[in-house]
């Protein structure tokens, strides 16, 4: 019995090391596939092969009309073009699906050259669009876009670059969205008749009536409404107002880096609860706390010396940049953007964070982020902090794709409203240029 038993129990010993061998087989089958899986490189991989980069915001427009003139034979992007930030080589390589090209104008043009100026800038997307048929498609909706990426070109939208395009006129407001811009930046860097910019001082404390009517007139079109360069102020007045989702098309934390075009931790979780998205930019001085202070102490410097220099501008340039010779600018990095994106990610969630790269309108660049080609890079920073691929395709394009299907909803529910047909001297009572209405002579 005993010897059976013994006989009996070796079998099983037998068998239980085979099984162990098995398991430990698959043990090791299972951490090579979960090593692979972990990959950095693999998880950003299958996030652009199923969602590509939708960029929030690209300046090559005006980059275009101050070099050339718009003129795609002098320049022809489809060949690498180091002296720009963006050429189809690398849109290829930085896997970019879907563009917002900003069709800024700055706030030195005002009235008519103001909206004379964005038609030319959309006029110059549509000429690149003609010029590069296999690359660039112009869409619309959401659904135009993800059929554009799938037929592997990029989707190219457009947004007006401040509210100051529009001359304060909801007309001139409905035909620059007939024409195709998708989203209208409310101010750029100084204030608009009816709203505040952020980096001017405050008249209307955030958006005055007209301001409003402004926002409104937008979910009746279906254009987003873009709160980047806007003051506080704005930006929660804006999310009071809309139905629809806001966005910030290039900007950054505040709670990272304390400058005012960064959004604030409350108007951040304003962003969560009304299902908005932030994208987040790689302008040095809005990502990196080392660059604002150096850019404010530059700005500090270059004031001291315009009161010794006076009008002799050569000798102030040449003063400012021996300042500069001996203070090097610290740079900023892939990090530092991706501590943004964890700010944004902790305060408002995964489901409201795109990118909004500015490439071509930045001077300075992110080290690592230098050009179009460089999304990937980021994403692999991204990765290694635990991103997963389906975080990482919320943010390359499922999150923007999201909110503009929300404001096409808000659109479509508002189809019975007819426009606008409201004057900001009406609603006001100040002129385009914000003067008071002159009273009526008795």
């Amino acid at each position: 019995m005993r010897q059976g038993f013994i006989a009996l129990t070796a079998g099983r010993v037998r068998r239980l090391h085979l099984g162990t061998g098995v398991l430990l087989c698959a043990s090791a089958v299972a951490s090579s596939a979960h090593a692979q899986v972990a990959s950095p490189a693999a998880v950003v991989e299958r996030a652009l092969k199923a969602a590509p980069v939708i960029d929030g915001h690209n300046d090559l427009p005006w980059e275009m009309r101050e070099r050339v003139d718009y003129d795609f034979d002098r320049i022809d992007v489809s060949k690498p073009q180091p002296q720009l930030m963006t050429d189809v080589p690398r849109l290829r390589a930085g896997r970019v699906g879907g563009q917002f090209w900003s069709v800024y104008v700055p706030v030195d043009l005002q009235g008519d050259a103001a909206v004379s100026a964005t038609l030319e800038q959309m006029d110059a997307v549509y000429q690149m669009a003609r010029r590069y048929p296999s690359t660039f498609t112009i869409v619309r909706t959401a659904d135009e876009v993800e059929r554009a990426m799938k037929a592997g070109t990029v989707a190219s939208l457009m947004g007006v670059e401040g509210g100051h395009s529009i001359d304060s006129s909801l007309a001139t407001l409905r035909m620059l969205h007939r024409v195709g811009a998708g989203y209208m930046t409310l101010t750029h860097s100084t204030n608009v008749p009816w709203a505040d910019s952020t980096t001017d001082d405050a008249r209307s404390d955030g958006l005055s009536a007209f301001g409003e009517e402004v926002v409104r007139e937008m979910n009746r079109l279906g254009m987003l409404v873009d709160l980047s360069h806007t003051s506080a102020a704005t930006m929660a007045d804006a999310i009071r107002v809309s139905k629809a989702p806001v966005i910030f098309s290039h900007s950054n934390a505040r709670g990272v880096c304390d400058v005012p075009r960064n959004v604030p931790d409350d108007i951040l979780r304003e962003v969560k609860r009304t299902g908005g998205i932030v994208m987040a930019t790689f302008v040095p001085g809005f990502v990196s706390p080392e660059v604002a202070a150096y850019n404010r102490t530059l700005t500090a410097e270059t004031r001291a010396l315009q009161s010794k220099f006076g009008a002799d501008a050569a000798g102030l340039k040449a003063a400012v940049d021996a300042w500069k010779a001996g203070h090097p600018e610290p740079r900023a990095t892939i990090a530092q953007v991706a501590d943004h994106i964890d700010h944004i990610r902790t305060v408002a969630g995964i489901d409201h964070i795109g990118l909004g790269g500015d490439f071509d309108g930045i001077t300075s660049v992110v080290q690592g982020l230098e050009h179009v080609g460089t999304y990937p890079a980021l994403l692999t920073e991204l990765a290694r902090r635990g991103y997963s691929e389906g975080d990482l395709a919320k943010i390359t394009s499922r999150n923007i794709l999201r909110v503009m299907r929300a404001a096409e909803a808000v659109a479509a529910s508002m189809k019975g409203v007819p426009p606008s047909i409201k004057t900001i001297e009406q609603v006001d009572r100040v002129t385009k240029r914000g003067q008071p209405v002159a009273a009526p002579a008795r």
